[in-house]
């Protein structure tokens, strides 16, 4: 052999060398990883594989949600039933604490199983015989139903492989309806699907626990000592501003109102003017979630917190307090009207009466809702001046309520976009949208002199552990000044004690103030729908002390067709309000405003 043959078969066996112990090396440490660094995984693997590990659910509960008062509005409870396979139904190989292997007779089985459910043992070996003898082939015979988590564990306990136990989770509304569009509804095993149920399932979603123990590899028995327990975590609880008391009343109270009124729908908000809190948000018709498929996909939701409209008159308040603000007028500044009138810019408006000019006061204005008065006392500043108004009052704009996706943010257009028409039409409340929440917001920073405090359902979230989680709201905000807030107020009690339906609306000892609105209602395609309004009326109580804003609308009440219609349930509404929270009667006198320039 030459140098050169032999000098190539040194450099092929140095090369076999290097493989075999880069193979050698990897074999070394696959063989740490497996034994070592993974050991507790793949022991766990091959068990479950084997059969080796036996365990059971821990189901955690679903949170409860409360109303303001902590009573109950949802809330969860677990019950098991237990099932006995016949076909399995025969001696236990067990284990013993020394790891010494005994026999358990099914008799013995069954006398331990009887002791925990309720009944004697040869009671529980009958319910086995008597299935086979009825179908030799049977698997599952139901023994008892509705045990409590106290007995489910003491049969996990007993370790019977002839025992079938199933957590059944129940989901249950105490109050039926009341405060039903809100809280929502849950499906088959507590999943949320609709209402604060789902909004806030974070807070109120639990998570099941297990126990795991080791199986002998030849009998199949659980191993002495061997059993592990990871608990089950329960969900929190929602707390709620709302008031079930109140709510029901006034839920009660609507379906009267809607039925005689003949309306489509009906609903009703309550918020507290020093808090933002809203006590009741009713809707009707409306849902029982208990039965949830029994009523109208349309009826299950919260269309008090959902449903957007033009405002109309309501907002003509917003225009008074904007240029009150301003310092561009006072309650008492003239304003000459006509029934209807064409503006220099080709726009024309017309009055809900036809009347001669009058030397309206601004208060005057408001309190016969004359559109061609606001659209003057709306010129008294600019385009953008209202604009950034509207949007400082919460118009088009989510209310901190945030119902999720559902809740509609209204409709803004910038001043851009205004026209000769929509340039007045803004000032008396149409040419954008809102929802209920934010007319009541805005009427609650008017009540509160000034300063807008979130609206809001949601309190807070009580964790399993103790700890409790406050709503994330925004901070308070003045709005309008405190003078301007209250000579809007003031002018808002002038409606109340001066306008067509003062005998309808007055509550006696107490001074109120309102503002209706009667909004046209659009067919889809931008064009208004002929002789059908979406009505409200809102006020404040009592006026020298302002506590509660209420908002009543009905959506095109048939019987009367205007405002006037929602007369009846406002002063129920607020009334009972009143009484509820037994808000002292007013002290001071009612001073009226002059409705027109002498």
């Amino acid at each position: 052999m030459n140098a050169t043959t032999g000098h190539g078969v040194r450099r092929r066996t140095t090369v076999a060398a290097v493989i075999i112990m880069i193979v050698l090396v990897a074999f070394v440490v696959r063989l740490f990883d497996i034994q070592v660094v993974r050991a507790d995984d793949h022991m766990a693997d091959a068990q479950s594989v084997g059969n080796f590990v036996g365990g059971a659910t821990l189901p955690g509960v679903r949170g409860s949600i409360v109303d303001d008062k902590g009573q109950v509005l949802a809330s969860t409870t677990v019950r098991y039933n237990a099932a006995i396979d016949p076909s399995l139904a025969h001696n236990v190989n067990r284990l013993d604490d020394e790891g010494e292997s005994y026999v358990e007779t099914w008799g013995r089985i069954a006398e331990r199983i009887g002791e925990v459910v309720g009944m004697e043992g040869v009671d529980v070996e009958k319910v086995a015989e008597d299935a086979i003898a009825n179908n030799p082939d049977a698997e599952y015979i139901s023994l008892k139903k509705g045990l409590s988590t106290e007995q489910y564990r003491e049969l996990l306990e007993i370790d019977a492989p002839m025992l079938i136990l199933e957590p059944q989770k129940s989901r249950s509304y105490p109050n039926g309806a009341v405060g039903a569009n809100l809280v929502g509804f849950t499906g088959a095993d507590d999943e949320p699907l609709a209402g604060y149920e789902l909004l806030e399932n974070a807070c109120l979603e639990s998570t099941d626990g297990k126990i795991t123990y080791q199986r002998s590899a030849d009998a199949g028995v659980r191993i002495p000592g061997t059993t592990t327990e990871t608990p089950a975590q329960d969900g929190g609880t929602l707390n709620l501003t709302i008031d079930t008391d109140l709510s029901w009343y006034l839920l009660q109270m609507l379906k009267e109102e809607v039925e005689t009124q003949n309306a489509q729908a009906g609903s009703i908000m309550v918020a507290d003017v020093k808090t933002g809190e809203i006590k009741a948000a009713v809707d009707y018709p409306t849902l029982d979630p208990n039965t949830p498929g029994e009523t109208d996909a349309d009826n299950r939701g919260a269309k008090a917190l959902t449903r957007s409209f033009e405002p109309g008159s309501t907002f003509k308040a917003i225009t008074a307090a904007t240029v009150l603000d301003q310092g561009a007028a006072t309650p008492l500044t003239e304003i000459r009207a006509s029934g209807y009138e064409q503006f220099p810019n080709g726009a024309a408006v017309g009055d809900s009466f036809m009347h001669p000019e009058y030397r309206y006061t601004v208060t005057g204005a408001l309190i016969d809702s004359s559109n061609v008065a606001l659209s003057k006392i709306g010129e008294l500043v600019p385009d953008q001046t209202r604009y950034d108004y509207l949007e400082k009052f919460g118009v088009g704009q989510k209310s901190p309520i945030d119902f999720g996706s559902a809740e509609p943010s209204g409709v803004l257009h910038p001043v851009s976009e205004w026209d000769n028409q929509t340039h007045y039409a803004t000032t008396f409340g149409q040419a954008f949208t809102v929802t209920m929440q934010q007319v009541v917001s805005a009427y609650q920073t008017l009540a509160n002199g000034g300063v807008r405090e979130p609206v809001h359902i949601v309190d807070s979230c009580e964790n399993a552990d103790g700890t409790t989680t406050k709503a994330d709201l925004p901070a308070s905000e003045r709005v309008i000044s405190e003078e301007a807030a209250n000579e809007t107020v003031e002018i808002l009690e002038n409606v109340a004690a001066q306008g067509s339906l003062a005998d309808q609306i007055s509550i006696p000892g107490y001074r109120v103030g309102i503002k209706t609105g009667t909004a046209q209602k659009t067919d889809g395609n931008g064009n208004y729908k002929s002789g059908v309004y979406f009505t409200s009326m809102i006020g404040i109580a009592p006026i020298d002390d302002p506590q509660y804003v209420v908002m009543v609308s009905l959506d095109e009440p048939r019987r009367i067709t205007s405002s006037s219609a929602n007369a009846s349930a406002f002063k129920k509404a607020m009334t009972q309000v009143l009484k509820n929270y037994r808000v002292p009667p007013s002290e001071e006198p009612f001073e009226p405003l002059p409705k027109f320039k002498e």
